[in-house]
């Protein structure tokens, strides 16, 4: 959420900044007027209630002095007032409600070196790792591989809860669990991450609190008293510090969690329909941060290092692009999306999305900080990122180790989670 003050202080730097985003209109005015009525009913309910007050001392006195005539005048004048402070608040609170719904649908202002873009094709790439293989044969995708095909069952998944769902089976569900506990081994040991276990379903504030509601609710999913399935895991992690304020020395707070997540992929309709790449369901490493405001751009770089590197020791090759003003997603300052190469559709394809928030979440939760020099306390800054999705991974390291024989090569920093074994057979055995 936005920060009222900086809106009245500037409007025309916070509508210059927003109309960077493509397909978003100026607010500010908007904005204003609904604070100005707030402001003006809040007002009058204080100059009432002073009235109210000062009626309200004048009663005794008269009614000492004997003066019926002004007793009677000076209590019905306090109960006159009592009603239109009443109204007054009751009008102001209105007024308080359309205002932070209407601050609540406005998306995160971009940083200032975010790139123009309209969409995907204006992204700009930062950073590129590994070559993709050559290879001397027709690449499939995941979902024809022959050592696949006995361990990811499309049509039981149909029949037991529709379209884009996944049965795992056998030494494809293996790889899939290796995969989540070889990057959550890695942020833990060698990245200093926190893991952390959080639910699935959570409280609607929670969904507010980082931004999922009140714009996104379609893509989510609710159940039937009122809670809501988590899409990421950053819901969770991002709110554990929802209506806190916790001393400086304890920052950063860096978590790390491994959970199921739940997306009806709303608006997503006939694309990449074919195979897991597109879930309802499905699992993911997520990252979260919770900073200084001094140094959350330097954890941008430090979280988007921890997910690049996890791809490097899977041997997988890589691109990291920064997400241009009209691609960026509805609490990001600055995102930083790496896509992963996949040799069966020829192209790079997101696999994570590691953002900067600044203090946007951070006000809708009402989450902050206190200096450890004394002082107000602020708010703290947070980011989010996966490290990573674990069905694309799987995806790709599936793709890029694809042998002529029908068989995968797989990474060798996953054979101490599968007991050894190194390759995916092209009977859908490990060996």
């Amino acid at each position: 959420m936005h920060d009222i003050k900086a809106i009245r202080e500037n409007p025309a730097a916070f509508d210059a900044a927003l109309t960077r985003r493509s397909g978003t209109e100026a607010v500010s005015s908007s904005i204003l007027a609904l604070d100005e009525q707030r402001r003006t009913h809040i007002q009058l309910a204080e100059e009432s209630q002073a009235e109210q007050n000062k009626a309200a001392k004048e009663v005794g006195a008269a009614k000492a002095r004997g003066d019926d005539a002004e007793f009677e005048r000076l209590r019905a004048l306090v109960a006159d007032k009592k009603t239109i402070v009443a109204a007054m608040r009751e009008v102001a609170k209105g007024y308080d409600r359309q205002l932070t719904d209407l601050l609540m649908s406005i998306p995160n202002l971009p940083n200032p070196e975010v790139p123009e873009g309209a969409n995907e094709d204006d992204n700009v790439e930062i950073h590129r790792w590994g070559t993709p293989r050559e290879m001397d044969f027709a690449a499939l995708e995941h979902y024809q591989l022959p050592g696949v095909l006995p361990g990811m069952d499309f049509e039981t998944a149909a029949k037991l809860s529709g379209a884009r769902f996944v049965v795992l089976s056998g030494a494809v569900a293996r790889i899939h669990r290796a995969l989540a506990q070889f990057m959550i081994n890695t942020h833990v040991d060698e990245n200093g991450l926190t893991e952390t276990w959080t639910p699935v379903l959570v409280k609607p504030e929670m969904m507010y609190g980082t931004g999922q509601l009140p714009k996104f609710g379609e893509e989510s999913y609710e159940t039937t008293n009122g809670w809501w399935l988590v899409p990421t895991a950053e819901v969770t992690l991002t709110n554990i510090v929802n209506g806190l304020t916790i001393e400086e020395n304890t920052l950063p707070r860096r978590y790390v969690a491994h959970t199921q997540c739940f997306r009806s992929e709303a608006g997503s309709a006939g694309r990449d329909t074919a195979g897991m790449l597109r879930q309802h369901q499905f699992e993911k490493v997520e990252m979260v941060s919770v900073t200084h405001p001094d140094e959350s751009q330097s954890e941008l770089d430090r979280m988007t290092g921890c997910a690049q590197g996890i791809l490097e020791k899977l041997n997988l090759p890589y691109r990291t692009v920064v997400l241009c003003t009209g691609d960026m997603g509805f609490g990001a300052q600055r995102t930083h999306d790496i896509e992963v190469w996949l040799p069966g559709q020829g192209k790079y394809r997101e696999i994570s999305s590691v953002s900067v928030c600044g203090a946007f979440q951070a006000r809708r939760m009402n989450a902050r900080f206190k200096p450890n020099s004394g002082g107000k306390p602020e708010f703290v800054h947070t980011l989010n990122g996966s490290g990573l999705a674990v069905g694309r991974c799987l995806i790709a390291v599936l793709e890029n180790g694809q042998q002529a024989d029908g068989s995968v090569a797989l990474p060798g920093v996953l054979a101490s989670y599968l007991g050894g074994k190194t390759t995916l057979a092209a009977d859908g055995t490990l060996i």
